[in-house]
């Protein structure tokens, strides 16, 4: 079956690699361009909140000074790939000092116009073109204020031209992130233009397809990508208050969905306000998300549920993130990282076991690495992930990197008593190529105020004999030293607070790593349990203390 798939999407990732190369020649020719010139509105209707933005920006850290810009410079200077995505999105207007000078950021504008209102590969990026749309849509107020015609008619025709471009490629685009963001924008196209009403409707219409294929039944996104979550509520949230602002009815699968995402992603959200790094999750400081809400009234109801099949343990001060989901289906794979029963630990909002995280906000290879079940909290037998990706360039280009073939995770069970709670699991990965079935039991005991853990490793005795390691990504910044016994490392959280982790297997070991969730790569350390299994079952317990 998952030939038959993977030559599906062999066919069509040559279909839509060859429709991209087509459209890059037909988006450059003068035809292309008369068709994005429709009717020009005379005004918006109404001026959406500036402050719905916030939630894009660091808009807390920094405010721009536009006073101090030369217009004529800006679009001239050196920038790197990301800082040209970054200065051409706009979502910097959030950030300006709304005090100044407005005639400044006209002819920012202006000159942005006149160079590149025609298509660029980079600057008409589908994100670039919808974070910048968004951007002057929602600063429109400021933007326009003591502005003459011709400037006025210029920008509202640019903001159409840049939409008439979204809407007519949004069936073309594969990535469901860009999806939401292209749909935002369409839909505040249509609200704060009556002429183009017929985009508020198309645009609900296609969003709430697009909810109902993307998350399940709790709301949970099926890449079982945490961060899906959040950038998905944030779309949500400033559609639905637009629309508010707008006098119309809120659809009800919207205020719906909404709902069920901002339950999901307050159930994950980790002990420091980010997410926990799991299936291309990177760290992201929800705070400020938080506190936008706040500013709506918006109160999140605490759900008894696992979202995404992330099992959540407290005790005290200390918690754990457990993933126990089986992957997501082939075409919603371009993000999963191999690393099923993989944990995170918390101990006084500490962070001291870790996934490396995904690493696209730095490199191809990165992102590439970060995905092996090495970089991972859980079990690696012969140094081999416990998935495999597509290597085909075409499908790469067309897809990212989707799965090869798929596992079950099964028998999983949350159990609580007095003196333990615990999260049982496992998967049948390894099965076909190593014979082998990896079970995991992670979970605190209550008592003596530590974390236990077991894995168990089950081997088919007529397949050779394997090697097993199991991680455990230590925080960056947390040192490690295993002590004289061999069997025990000491986590160094700082000069008066430790950690012990212990096992009585005698192959235990600290490993140099990296980490590859943030901006850029972190150096890291990895305790490390290894091993030969040759036949039967092979069970390794391990537990971490805290040190008095």
């Amino acid at each position: 079956m998952m030939i038959l798939k993977t030559a599906f999407f062999y066919v069509l990732a040559v279909k839509i690699n060859l429709i991209k190369i087509i459209k890059r020649i037909y988006f450059k020719t003068n035809f292309y361009r008369d068709t994005l010139v429709t009717k020009i509105p005379n005004q918006f209707f109404f001026f959406p909140n500036p402050f719905l933005m916030s939630s894009f920006t660091n808009y807390k850290k920094f405010t721009h000074k536009i006073n101090n810009i030369d217009p004529s410079k800006l679009w001239n200077g050196k920038y790197s790939i990301k800082e040209k995505r970054d200065l051409h999105n706009f979502l910097w207007l959030s950030s300006i000092d709304r005090k100044d000078d407005a005639s400044i950021l006209r002819k920012i504008i202006n000159l942005w116009n006149i160079d590149n209102l025609s298509y660029k590969s980079l600057i008409w990026e589908t994100s670039v073109i919808s974070k910048r749309v968004m951007s002057w849509i929602l600063n429109a107020d400021i933007i326009l204020k003591n502005s003459n015609f011709e400037f006025k008619r210029n920008f509202i025709e640019s903001i159409v031209i840049q939409t008439n471009h979204l809407k007519k490629n949004f069936k073309f685009e594969i990535n469901n992130q860009k999806k939401v963001e292209i749909l935002t924008t369409i839909i505040l196209s249509g609200l704060v233009f009556k002429e183009y009403e017929e985009n508020y409707e198309y645009g609900i219409s296609e969003l709430k397809k697009l909810t109902n294929s993307f998350f399940d039944e709790i709301g949970f996104p099926v890449t079982r990508n945490p961060d899906d979550l959040y950038i998905y509520a944030k779309h949500l949230l400033l559609i639905r208050e637009t629309i508010k602002d707008a006098h119309k009815y809120v659809p009800d699968f919207l205020d719906q969905t909404l709902e069920k995402n901002l339950q999901c992603l307050k159930n994950i959200t980790t002990p420091n306000e980010s997410l926990p790094l799991f299936n291309g999750s990177f760290e992201t400081n929800l705070s400020n998300f938080y506190d936008y809400l706040n500013h709506f009234k918006i109160k999140i109801k605490k759900i008894k549920y696992h979202s995404g099949n992330i099992h959540v343990l407290r005790n005290k001060k200390d918690i754990i993130f457990f993933e126990a989901g089986s992957p997501p289906k082939k075409n919603f794979s371009y993000c999963y990282q191999s690393g099923p029963l993989s944990f995170e630990y918390y101990t006084d909002n500490k962070k001291i076991i870790t996934n490396s995280g995904f690493g696209i906000n730095i490199s191809n290879k990165a992102r590439l690495l970060s995905r092996l079940t090495s970089s991972q909290s859980t079990l690696c037998l012969n140094d081999t992930s416990i998935v495999q990706f597509e290597k085909n360039n075409l499908m790469n280009k067309a897809y990212g990197y989707l799965i090869k073939k798929d596992f079950k995770t099964s028998n999983i069970q949350q159990e609580e008593d007095g003196n333990e709670i615990k999260v049982k699991a496992q998967h049948d990965a390894y099965l076909k190529n190593f014979g082998c079935t990896h079970f995991r039991s992670v979970g605190f005991d209550k008592l003596n105020n530590k974390l236990i853990g077991e894995d168990t490793v089950s081997k088919d005795g007529n397949q050779r004999d394997v090697k097993y390691d199991i991680r455990f990504h230590l925080y960056p910044g947390l040192a490690a030293v295993q002590t004289i016994g061999g069997n025990t490392v000491l986590i160094q959280i700082n000069k008066n607070r430790s950690l012990l982790f212990s096992t009585k297997e005698k192959s235990l070991k600290i490993e140099k790593s990296i980490f590859f969730g943030g901006q850029k790569v972190l150096n890291n350390y990895c305790i490390v349990i290894s091993g030969r299994l040759e036949n039967g079952q092979k069970t390794i317990s391990w537990e971490i203390i805290k040190k008095i």
